[in-house]
């Protein structure tokens, strides 16, 4: 049993898995993290995904979202669409969804070198007080706000790997 547990290591290493952040604030990764400004998004929604990506990349590299290297362009599509429907034809459950399509762009050059999308939805009850109602699509928005954010650093960051020339993590 003893040696099983030594071995794993040694089985885990030559998988070629390797941390997304292995050489940390100097790695490959957190280099280019650093060079990302995030431009402007529309909307409420924009400033949260945007206040959110760039807490993201503080916490990932120490910068603070205003690299000068890479521009982070992002478009929104935020929808509410309700569905169970009571016999008196009133909503009772609605669905947020909320769809990103961003863009890396090399600044210098202007060249598109990652183009994706990141998407989330959530479920919202439609209660009786049109204040709850309210407050829970916009806990919702918030939400998905955080969401798309893990989702388009997560992306940059596997990219940054990838270009780096080092093997790609699953």
């Amino acid at each position: 049993m003893r040696a099983a547990i030594l071995l794993l290591p040694l089985l885990l290493a030559a998988c070629g898995l390797q941390p997304l952040y292995s050489a940390g604030a100097k790695g490959p990764v957190a280099n280019m993290l650093a060079d990302v400004r995030v431009a402007p998004i529309e909307g409420q929604t924009g400033w949260l995904v945007r206040n959110a990506l760039r807490d993201r990349l503080v916490a990932a590299q120490g910068g603070d979202g205003n690299g000068d290297r890479y521009r982070l362009d992002i478009k929104l599509e935020d929808t509410i669409t309700g569905f169970g429907v009571r016999s008196d034809d009133s909503v009772t459950r609605e669905r947020r969804t909320l769809r990103a399509r961003y863009q890396l762009v090399d600044s210098g050059s202007g060249e598109v070198l990652l183009d994706a999308t990141a998407a989330s939805d959530a479920g919202i009850d439609v209660v009786g007080s049109e204040f709850a109602t309210i407050a829970a699509e916009q806990s919702a928005q918030e939400r998905l706000a955080q969401a798309i954010a893990d989702q388009i650093v997560a992306r940059l960051a596997v990219y940054a790997r990838r270009s780096a020339g080092a093997p790609p993590t699953p």
